[in-house]
């Protein structure tokens, strides 16, 4: 019995095959074209007789072919579907990424209204450490900026018209005890705020600073003026809050006369202590961010409340409550509202008759988008809450009920938002429960998923409608691609290996 075969041209290789077989191997000399039609003769039980070309184009001489009429059988290699599962996996998550980019609501509400917001700008990169900035938002438009140094955190609009800013510079050589380079952090003046949208570098007069080992999770966060030369500032690396003044800290309190310490603090991100501010003289909020918890601390006494207290036994307060929090707003004696960062939310924490804080109120999106890491959110005057929302890079002010009045779309990450002229402030209007009339959460947590994708977030800063169906959707895709590359791969060696085996006595 005979057949005819197609056989298959690989640079100048051809591979003959019959019934699932490998039977022989033509090389083909460059200069010569061969007939791809091939005469298979077998007998009735399959046995290779004979093979021999129907055609060709060259001399007798001018190919050669291999054939071992006495060579055992061997089982055809499976053409490789490695690259089909490579192109499924791209394939699938750039239409994850288009359907994002086509079903993403709008982030920029104007307002009639004259609104003007101080912005802090932690900047972006990896890590969040480079191009930070200090910018008046005036209605939907930045009226001036500067950017000169990695990182800026908390900023405030003071009465002669300059900002006093938190900040953090990174690859510095006076590094004191620690090895160069390193970073440094403090606080500064920015002046000539009258300057246009295009400035890069204002008048700046650093107050305070001094060296750090890295320059993450070690920055002043939060610095606050108390008048005649005197700032409450924040420092994460030594685990303090401190006054500064006359070019010496006047006084301090550390986190280590109630917490357990490490050896070595500046070693650790220890506890992570990111905003202070001043209830009344002598009195202060303080956020330790990696304890969970609130703390009301008095000059002359130390701690003196703890909100979300230690489960017994632990060192950490409920993360269901508090998670990794910032920026706290004392709204008065039984009312705190919080950024509530790692829960994606904000809250107001009520005080309950039993001395507990429960949330009272809390908001978890605004414009159809769930809040991506929102670090600050300030109760304004007119009884709006103005939030600070990182991850998604934007600015946005809601009322009582969730709807918003005002956003604004960021370049980078910012950190901290204040609404000129007043600020934040100590005192303000509190919610009741009856103005929670919002719908259900739509940021709930998908275990591991979202914590990639704040990695992701913190990392590459995704676009806010990025969100955890991508982390998703890029997983399986990963796995497509892997799986596909394993397999070419195999395909390939397996190839070559079967080649080698069969034609190497021939």
């Amino acid at each position: 019995m005979t057949a005819v075969y197609v056989a298959r041209q690989r640079q100048n290789t051809t591979i003959i095959s019959y019934n699932n077989t490998i039977w022989a191997k033509t090389i083909a000399w460059p200069e010569c074209w061969s007939a791809p039609f091939w005469t298979v003769t077998v007998d009735s039980a399959g046995e290779l007789l004979n093979i021999s070309p129907e055609l060709s184009l060259c001399g007798p001489n001018s190919f050669v072919t291999r054939f071992n009429p006495h060579m055992k059988s061997v089982r055809a290699i499976t053409p490789p579907r490695g690259s089909l599962l490579i192109i499924a996996g791209l394939s699938l998550f750039t239409l994850s990424l288009l359907i994002g980019i086509v079903a993403a609501p709008n982030i920029g509400v104007a307002s009639d209204e004259n609104r003007q917001t101080l912005v802090g700008s932690q900047g972006g990169g990896p890590g969040l450490h480079a191009a930070g900035s200090v910018y008046l938002i005036d209605n939907n438009s930045v009226a001036w900026q500067t950017a000169d140094t990695s990182s800026y955190f908390d900023v405030t609009h003071q009465s002669d018209g300059t900002v006093l800013a938190a900040f953090m510079q990174s690859d510095q050589t006076d590094c004191g005890p620690y090895t160069s380079p390193c970073a440094r952090t403090g606080f500064r003046i920015i002046e000539d705020t009258d300057a246009d949208a295009n400035t890069q570098q204002s008048a700046v007069e650093t107050i305070h600073s001094f060296p750090v080992r890295t320059r993450a999770n070690s920055e002043v966060h939060d610095v606050e003026p108390l008048g005649d030369g005197r700032y409450l500032f924040t420092d994460m690396d030594a685990e303090r809050i401190a006054i500064y003044q006359n070019s010496s800290i006047q006084w301090q309190w550390n986190a280590s006369e109630y917490y357990t310490a490490p050896d070595n603090p500046t070693r650790t991100d220890w506890l992570h202590i990111n905003d202070v501010d001043v209830i009344s003289p002598g009195r202060y909020l303080v956020s330790v961010r990696n304890a969970n918890q609130l703390v009301v601390i008095e000059k002359n006494n130390g701690i003196t409340e703890v909100i979300n207290a230690d489960f017994p036994g632990d060192t950490e307060g409920d993360p269901s409550l508090l998670r990794q929090q910032h920026n706290p707003q004392w709204i008065d004696n039984e009312t705190i509202l919080v950024a509530d960062s790692h829960n994606d939310r904000i809250i107001e924490l009520r005080k309950q008759s039993n001395g507990d804080w429960r949330v009272g109120w809390e908001l978890t999106s605004a414009e159809g988008i769930a809040f991506r890491w929102p670090r600050d959110a300030d109760r304004l005057q007119n009884g709006n809450t103005l939030i600070t929302d990182s991850l998604n890079k934007r600015i946005v002010e809601v009322n009582r009920t969730g709807e918003t009045v005002w956003s604004y779309q960021t370049s980078q990450v910012p950190y901290e938002a204040d609404r000129l002229p007043a600020g934040e402030r100590v005192g303000a209007v509190a919610y009741t429960e009856a103005d929670t009339d919002l719908s259900p959460s739509s940021s709930e947590r998908i275990p591991i998923i979202s914590f990639l994708l704040t990695i992701i977030q913190t990392g590459v800063q995704t676009p806010y409608w990025f969100s955890e169906i991508h982390v998703i959707v890029g997983l399986v895709s990963l796995g497509l691609c892997g799986t596909g590359t394993v397999r070419f791969v195999r395909w390939q060696l397996q190839r070559w290996y079967q080649f080698i085996h069969t034609f190497a006595g021939i």
